[in-house]
């Protein structure tokens, strides 16, 4: 039988027994949907985060607020989204630019086929749909580079439409509060949990449950160490009354991490550097970069300049210090070789023989390039 939390305008469902997993000796009360909601809406209206996206119903600034928001901090995203906002107003805008100035926008945010993506999305939107997002979860899917967590987060937040996000945060807060100990790294977890999630997101408002939810597991209920002390849910919650706060979420899965070595070339004739675009369908993708010796050991400089003095002679200007650069599933270890071409004729072999371009450091700014390479420059020309 439905219910109404007072004064709050939110109808609730019953939630069903099969998501409760308390043992018969626990001293938590089972925890109902009335209370959780109430609860969880409760504490948003006093700890939420001001967020820019939050106060707009645009469909285009909270699709441009999630895109980046993925695998990223909100400290970290929120000049990217600002930049985003002040460069390209409108979904229409963001269309007609270039792959290259999207990308050199997005540059130092990582992940780089979200800005690909977020490029065909924006086209997908003028071409297809004359410009206005579609609004409903099913439709969202359809276009590229939005999946399950970005449609319900669009359609509840700028639509109202009863589509439960579920992320990190979520797959924490239900698995403790609720206690359940499927592996969230299975694929058949999340419709273990995506049910629960709809079971539990109330018919009116749901972009603010929604924004709720994210906000008590990115605040309150953290991955290390959470504020259980000051938690509402605390005489309810299954993992802090078993004391499993440490054991769930269940992850069972670990990422391999590879090591790769990168030795980059920079080659350099009075004002200009060799530089070539990425190509294929790495993340790094249409960046630009020195001309890279990548292997799987680690090579010692005389083996990396030997390599190169077979291509021209050159005058060792520096080798930098080796940087440890990390990603998902890679952990780059990198150093630069700055090699002063003298001869015009040798530097335009090396760039023909390489198939490089010559750019002067003012042009290099203004392509788009692995945070790696950007920070090299800063602190060796810039």
């Amino acid at each position: 039988m439905a219910c109404k939390i007072k004064g709050s305008g939110l109808i609730i469902k019953p939630i069903p027994k099969k998501f409760y997993r308390f043992l018969p000796k626990t001293k938590a009360k089972t925890l109902d949907r009335e209370i959780f909601v109430n609860q969880l809406i409760r504490w948003y209206d006093h700890q939420k985060r001001d967020l820019p996206w939050r106060r707009t119903n645009d469909p285009y600034k909270i699709w441009l607020s999630e895109i980046i928001l993925q695998q990223t901090r909100v400290s970290q995203g929120m000049p990217y989204y600002l930049k985003f906002i002040e460069t390209f107003p409108t979904v229409n805008d963001l269309a007609k630019a270039s792959e290259q100035e999207v990308l050199r926008l997005w540059q130092g945010l990582g992940y780089y086929s979200r800005a690909r993506n977020l490029h065909a999305c924006a086209k997908m939107v003028v071409d297809q749909y004359k410009g206005e997002f579609p609004k409903t979860f099913d439709e969202l899917l359809k276009l590229k580079g939005i999946g399950r967590y970005t449609a319900a987060a669009i359609s509840s937040m700028a639509f109202h439409q009863v589509n439960a996000v579920v992320d990190g945060n979520v797959y924490r807060v239900l698995s403790r509060v609720f206690g359940i100990y499927d592996d969230i790294a299975d694929t058949k977890s999340a419709k273990v949990f995506e049910k629960l999630a709809n079971e539990l997101i109330p018919e009116k408002h749901p972009g603010e449950y929604n924004q709720a939810i994210m906000d008590f597991g990115a605040i309150q209920c953290t991955p290390k160490s959470p504020s259980c002390a000051m938690c509402p849910f605390s005489n309810q919650c299954y993992a802090f009354n078993k004391g499993e706060i440490e054991a769930l979420p269940v992850k069972s899965k670990k990422v391999k991490v590879k090591k790769l070595y990168f030795s980059y070339l920079v080659f350099e004739h009075e004002d200009e550097l060799l530089m070539h675009e990425r190509e294929g369908n790495d993340i790094w993708k249409g960046l630009h970069q020195f001309h890279l010796i990548q292997s799987e050991e680690n090579a010692g400089n005389e083996s990396i300049l030997k390599q190169a003095s077979e291509l021209a002679n050159f005058e060792v200007q520096d080798i930098s210090e080796e940087v440890k650069h990390v990603l998902t599933h890679r952990q780059i270890f990198a150093r630069f070789f700055r090699l002063q071409v003298n001869d015009l004729n040798t530097f335009v072999d090396i760039r023909k023989e390489l198939n490089l371009k010559a750019y002067t450091l003012k042009q290099i700014q203004e392509l788009p390039k692995p945070i790696l390479i950007e920070n090299y420059l800063k602190k060796a020309f810039y």
